[in-house]
């Protein structure tokens, strides 16, 4: 009797996993790698920031996305960018790659793209909630005051 209980548990068990599998698979979309919408991975920027590299436009292979974005990296750091602050685009194995200035940067997130002209990546700031500096306890956009 203890064996039918056993398989009994064990098909309840499954019937819940199958549940929660179908539910988890309905809230995604069709979506395959490198679509637009996926994150591809992490690496950093020219400056050491981490970053998730996104594609936002087109179809990419991920592994071309993160190669392209450590290039571009690797080109900060190597000094290759031309321009009053280095924000001059730069081409990296056929991409044309660019910064974005510190004001949009700090208002969306997004470091710098790299594009095609099919296909565009993002490198996204990786912000955590411990990342605002020591003492400050205002949220983004606020005065810091409590208003009340």
């Amino acid at each position: 009797m203890t064996t039918i209980r056993h398989l009994a548990a064990l098909a309840v068990a499954g019937a819940g996993l199958a549940a929660v599998a179908a539910c988890s698979a309905s809230a995604h979309t069709d979506r395959k790698p490198g679509d637009t919408g996926t994150t591809c991975g992490t690496t950093r920027t020219g400056a050491n920031v981490p970053v998730s590299v996104e594609v936002v436009k087109g179809t990419v292979n991920c592994a071309t996305a993160m190669r392209v974005e450590k290039g571009y990296a690797a080109a900060i750091k190597d000094g290759k960018l031309t321009g009053n602050g280095g924000g001059a685009p730069l081409k990296v194995s056929g991409w044309t790659c660019q910064g974005y200035p510190t004001p949009e940067v700090l208002r969306t997130g997004k470091a710098s793209e790299c594009r095609t002209s099919s296909a565009e990546v993002v490198a996204v700031v990786e912000l955590s909630s411990s990342s605002s500096s020591p003492g400050s306890s205002s949220s983004p956009g606020s005065s810091g005051s409590s208003g009340s």
